[in-house]
This record gives C-alpha cells, sequence and structure tokens, in this order.
C-alpha cells in the first residue's frame, strides 16, 4: 500500500479538511466491478450525462436514488418463474455475451451538482445532471477598504 503525503495541499486550501476522506472513498471504490459500463460525458460548461449499457433490463427493474452526495442506480432482474416446462421452450445458448445480472454502481457527485432527468432507450440508461452554483458561492470581487455589511442592520 502506498501512501499519500496530502500536506502540500492542507498548506494551499482552507476547509478541505474532507479530502483525505474522499480520497480514501475513491480509492475503495475502484475495488468494484466494472459491469455495467458507463460513459461519462460533459455536455456543456455544467451539464453532464452519464450512459449505462444496461441491455436486457426494464424500466421497471431500474432504480434511481440520489442521497446526499451519491448516485445510486441499482438494476434487480427477477427470478425466472419455473412453472410448467413442457409449455415454455428452454433458451439454450451458443454463447452468451450479454450480461442478465443484478447491479448496483454508485457515483459520488460533487457539490451542487443536482440530477435532472433519466431516460431507458434502445438498452442505454441516461442520466443528466447539472451543477448549479448558488449566487453565495459564486466568486465576486472585493474591493480594498470596503466593509461587509450584514443583512440584520
Amino acid at each position: 500500500m502506498r501512501n499519500i503525503d496530502l500536506s502540500p495541499l492542507y498548506r494551499s486550501f482552507i476547509g478541505f479538511d474532507h479530502l483525505a476522506s474522499m480520497i480514501d472513498t475513491a480509492s475503495r471504490n475502484e475495488k468494484q466491478s466494472s459491469y455495467p459500463p458507463y460513459n461519462i460525458e460533459l455536455l456543456a460548461e455544467d451539464k453532464y450525462r452519464i450512459t449505462m449499457a444496461i441491455a436486457g433490463f426494464a424500466k421497471d427493474e431500474v432504480s434511481i436514488e440520489v442521497q446526499e452526495n451519491t448516485l445510486q442506480v441499482i438494476g434487480t432482474k427477477a427470478a425466472k418463474e419455473t412453472d410448467d416446462a413442457s409449455t415454455k421452450e428452454e433458451r439454450k445458448f451458443l454463447h452468451k455475451g450479454i450480461s442478465e445480472r443484478s447491479f448496483e454502481r454508485k457515483f459520488q457527485l460533487g457539490d451542487h451538482v443536482k440530477v435532472l432527468a433519466a431516460d431507458l432507450e434502445h438498452g442505454l440508461l441516461h442520466v443528466d445532471l447539472e451543477r448549479v452554483v448558488p449566487e453565495s458561492k459564486k466568486p465576486r470581487k472585493i474591493e480594498i477598504g470596503s466593509k461587509l455589511i450584514e443583512n440584520n442592520e
């Protein structure tokens, strides 16, 4: 295991004490499986799209949840019914490359990133995201010699 010295970052960043825990979380997420494959696109300056290849899943078999800064996509395949073997023909594969297994994929979202919409078409799940920075968090110019005026006065 390699140790990373973050002390140079702490000298120049103020208020980023959770940086080490984020790096630790990211290193743990590297161990998760690569199924299903996905793309992350930059559509505009603050708009993103996650596209996941989930062939064989219906809309009711996929759930999308956002909790705090984590987007979680869960696909659950229903157990196959084996009622009457004589009425249903069993499928025999010569090659099976399309996986039909359940999955869970988590994405860590940045601050102020909101999920706008999700759509499933042609075996691809599209999740649209947008970063909306509030006015109070946007950069502003501070004049030299100015005083901070509080709203309570």
